[in-house]
């Protein structure tokens, strides 16, 4: 399943003329919803589906109305209301109990695309930007405006959207953020499974390892870069392709600190190194650095505390700490579990 928004717009791009299509983009939320503001999905005229609006349940029906837009070639906007007894939301028993409003636009060449092609290849070269949408009034052929952001705002992976007022008019103004990348320095079988977590969410992935044996290509098939270089490399490729976040996972204190010593100047936004704090001390030692002059915060050891000790297990909480990380949230249960009854 394709949901994040560089693969979503990656995958349609090839089929743009082959097929017809709509842009539907959730521009208002009341109470409370699945998707966040800015959610989008691409729908085609053969039935293929591109992100999602709802967790899977209003998806068929959004489908139905997008089939509407494609035979006329006008814009619309649809509402389900999960308070409303007889609205088909309430009906299926949807838990979220909210009110959600959907833009839908027809997508082709007379109203250029609605600039998609723009936002995906900013994505694609690891540029931010911003995107108007018109939502009232309508405009009956579809309205999309794409810009680079001026100066490159911070990562983030929580979607920052609002409606605005510009001459009389209400805009859906979503800023656009590339995926972010990781570095996974060792290519070990307990590395795959991070790999695969990490591109499952939509992130870029380079692995590196020097060593023969490791980081194969029919492992870690979709990795967007697999390196051998001297470590001494690195610290330049990292910053040429906006490394967010490195993880040292090589099993080797020699190779993880020769690593760390080259990147140890570079602000991540987060580092992690595998393995208990002692051995965290002997890597530091051989890198001939300290937790103070590394200018990027240091997890050692790496991972939410979430039980488990197979490979699988130690990912998952690896990429659950990066994600917060990544998002500034504190990672704890929603439901304030384990501090009283839900």
């Amino acid at each position: 399943m394709v949901t994040d928004l560089k693969n979503i717009l990656n995958s349609w791009e090839p089929l743009k003329d082959k097929q017809e299509w709509v842009l539907a983009t959730l521009y208002q939320i009341e109470g409370s919803s699945y998707r966040k503001l800015g959610a989008m999905m691409l729908i085609s005229s053969l039935g293929q589906r591109l992100g999602m609006l709802s967790g899977g349940c209003l998806e068929a029906d959004i489908q139905r109305h997008a089939k509407q837009v494609m035979s006329t070639l006008t814009s619309k906007t649809i509402s389900y209301d999960a308070t409303d007894e007889d609205d088909l939301t309430f009906q299926l028993g949807i838990g979220c109990g909210g009110i959600v409003h959907i833009l839908l636009q027809p997508i082709h060449k007379a109203n250029e695309y609605l600039q998609l092609e723009h936002m995906r290849k900013a994505l694609n070269d690891n540029i931010a930007g911003h995107y108007l949408q018109q939502v009232n009034p309508i405009i009956p052929s579809g309205c999309g405006e794409f810009a680079l952001n001026a100066e490159q705002q911070g990562l983030s992976i929580n979607r920052k959207a609002q409606l605005i007022e510009i001459n009389d008019a209400t805009f859906l103004d979503i800023s656009i953020y590339p995926a972010p990348h990781i570095l996974i320095v060792g290519g070990g079988a307990d590395a795959v499974p991070v790999y695969t977590l990490a591109k499952q969410l939509g992130w870029s992935v380079t692995v590196w390892d020097t060593r023969p044996a490791n980081a194969k290509r029919q492992y870690f098939t979709n990795a967007d870069a697999i390196l051998r270089s001297k470590p001494n490399q690195l610290r330049e490729y990292c910053i040429e392709n906006k490394v967010d976040a490195a993880v040292l996972m090589a099993h080797s204190v020699e190779l993880d600190a020769s690593v760390l010593c080259v990147l140890a100047d570079i602000a991540f936004k987060y580092i992690g190194l595998l393995g208990p704090k002692h051995r965290r001390a002997q890597v530091l030692t051989q890198a001939n650095t300290s937790l103070e002059k590394v200018k990027s915060p240091v997890f050692g050891p790496v991972g939410l505390n979430l039980g488990g000790d197979s490979p699988e297990s130690i990912a998952l909480s690896l990429i659950s700490e990066i994600h917060a990380v990544f998002s500034n949230k504190n990672a704890t249960s929603l439901s304030n579990w384990g501090n009283e009854k839900c």
